[in-house]
């Protein structure tokens, strides 16, 4: 394997471990009594706070564009998650945003880059596996809006991904995780000011919650996944994005004293083949497109 495909294998791999150590953090906020929008306020606005004033000086305000663009995608697919989480279950949800490889490889298709056996046959082992590890949707995920959030939250995070590997190639990651975290931080800042839920963190436990949440699945991650999708490409770095829950379930194990379950192991096995399955080379050439696709 050469050389930058062996450091995006790496970073993906980073990426997908320190994102899963998200949902350890969201439950533990929770306890200790901080509210959704109030710790992704925080979780972004320390690492913008952090990141700018490094990473961000001397670029013209064309060349931030991009960035921005980037994050207020990203901040659409976070919007989707939660609007999703707040309808159908957990496990619906993130069935829905995992599908993201799917979109990733519909887009490119698109776009004129017909997928091969290899990549299509990762994605059904993946989504095989994602249904085992998270569970299918069931009585409780009949309401079409809730649906439709978690299917607009998988496509939007494909677009995140195809937009930084197109816009992003050349911008060193922690520039374009400031920029990311400066979206966030509005965002969120302002939804949190609207609901009354806007405070500061008043406790070493919520403290200790919100440097956790800004630092392994922001500030080691976000920049972690960019070097991945640079070296690897959207559909790939997806792939191995898949890994995700898997370790947020041994996460749980070893943090939380959660069970595993037959079902997750062999999901994992699943998850495990596909994502091996997606580093296969890709022969295909690219097909010419009727149309430009808007991510072109």
């Amino acid at each position: 394997m050469p050389s930058p495909a062996r450091s995006g294998l790496f970073l993906a791999l980073l990426a997908a471990l320190s994102f899963a150590t998200l949902g350890v953090w969201g439950k533990l906020a929770g306890e200790v009594g901080l509210g959704t929008s109030e710790v992704l306020t925080w979780r972004f606005g320390l690492v913008a706070a952090l990141l700018l004033p490094l990473a961000g000086r001397g670029l013209t305000l064309r060349e931030r564009g991009p960035l921005l663009g980037a994050g207020v995608v990203y901040v659409l697919a976070t919007c989707c998650y939660f609007g999703a989480l707040g309808r159908i279950t957990a496990g619906a949800t993130g069935l829905l945003l995992y599908l993201a490889p799917a979109f990733v490889i519909l887009f490119g298709w698109l776009a004129g880059r017909r997928p091969g056996a290899a990549r299509l046959g990762a994605v059904a082992l993946a989504a095989l596996g994602l249904g085992l590890v998270v569970g299918l949707p069931g009585a409780g995920d009949r309401d079409p809006v809730g649906l439709a959030l978690g299917a607009g939250a998988g496509a939007m995070y494909a677009a995140y991904l195809l937009t930084s590997e197109r816009w992003l190639r050349e911008v060193p990651p922690l520039a374009a995780t400031g920029h990311l975290a400066l979206v966030g931080a509005v965002a969120f800042g302002g939804l949190a000011g609207a609901r009354g839920e806007l405070g500061v963190p008043g406790t070493a436990a919520q403290w200790g919650v919100v440097l956790g949440i800004a630092a392994l699945p922001t500030l080691v991650a976000v920049p972690a996944l960019y070097g991945a999708v640079a070296r690897l490409g959207a559909a790939r770095a997806s792939l191995l994005g898949t890994l995700e829950p898997l370790f947020t379930v041994g996460l749980a194990f070893l943090v939380l004293g959660e069970p595993l379950r037959p079902a997750m192991l062999l999901g994992g096995a699943l998850i495990l083949a596909g994502a091996t399955l997606a580093q296969k080379p890709e022969g295909a050439a690219p097909v010419p497109a009727a149309a430009p696709s808007p991510l072109s």
